[in-house]
């Protein structure tokens, strides 16, 4: 009698645990926790189903840097991805994704910024670009972007978190003053822009090449993975004001090895035809 009922009491508490425990108990602001959001945005992008997602009541959500209904919004929209690439930023709690759909009826690469507050995600932010967006080619992007070298960095030779950022923010501000010699230029580096490709597989190449003037990189928002190397960049090509630009929604990643650049992409929500400046065929 007695064994009888530990067996039930042992039950019953088991049943207890199981049913206090949070549907996503791993989403955190730790490095894991922070992989455990991006693998629930992907999935939930995969199918355009938000179910699955642990978002915070008064969640944000923007596109293309306004706001928007998360409810009728992108992340709604089913994307067969071909491939991603994630960062994760454990100081800020964010995270920050890239993904290539190179689908023929409906080709993207997109930006993802996701923000966790405990164990819910408290912002989501998309750039996304497609056909008819500035040099947009996902399958380009695709065929560059998957062969590269972005391992995670040994721990004896990752640059500071400021150091990553200043890096970033050297290559953004030469857009203005063309004060290009101030940016830490590696060799080899080579740049994807909405699909174009500077590279031409030799030790020189630069990412250098095609940087205009006069131009404000502003409302910087970062997000910095040491152990990558890596800095996410949302910003708008221009201050969107007089004189000062379109404004165009805009993203940079970098990959910083040994304090030099080693990879730029960048992705510009600006529809080719209301481009008004010079096309240089990569100028970003």
């Amino acid at each position: 009698m007695k064994r009888t009922t530990l067996i039930c009491l042992s039950f019953l508490f088991c049943g207890a645990v199981f049913a206090a425990a949070p549907s996503h108990a791993e989403v955190s602001c730790t490095r894991g926790g922070l992989q455990q959001a991006v693998d629930l945005y992907l999935k939930a992008q995969g199918a355009g189903d938000l179910s699955g997602l642990p978002l915070a009541k008064a969640v944000g959500y923007w596109e293309n840097i306004a706001a928007a209904d998360i409810k009728t919004g992108f992340l709604t929209k089913a994307l067969k991805i071909d491939h991603h690439r994630s960062v994760f930023d454990a100081d800020s709690c964010q995270t920050f994704t890239e993904v290539i759909v190179t689908d023929k009826a409906a080709p993207y690469v997109v930006g993802t910024r996701l923000r966790v507050n405990h164990d819910k995600i408290a912002e989501v932010e998309v750039l996304w670009t497609t056909t008819g967006y500035w040099l947009f080619n996902a399958e380009a992007y695709l065929k560059y972007s998957s062969t590269e070298k972005w391992d995670p960095i040994a721990a004896e030779k990752r640059d500071s978190r400021g150091k990553l950022v200043a890096a970033a923010n050297a290559y953004l501000d030469a857009f203005l003053e063309q004060k290009i010699d101030l940016v830490p230029w590696g060799f080899p580096c080579v740049r994807v822009e909405g699909g174009a490709y500077t590279g031409k597989g030799s030790p020189s190449d630069s990412c250098e090449v095609g940087v205009p003037g006069g131009v404000n990189i502003a409302n910087r928002r970062f997000v910095v993975d040491e152990v990558m190397g890596t800095v996410a960049v949302f910003c708008t090509f221009g201050a969107g004001g007089p004189g000062g630009g379109s404004g165009a929604p805009d993203l940079h990643l970098f990959r910083v090895e040994n304090g030099t650049l080693r990879y730029v992409h960048t992705l510009t929500h600006l529809l080719q035809s209301s481009f008004r400046g010079t096309n240089s065929g990569s100028a970003k």
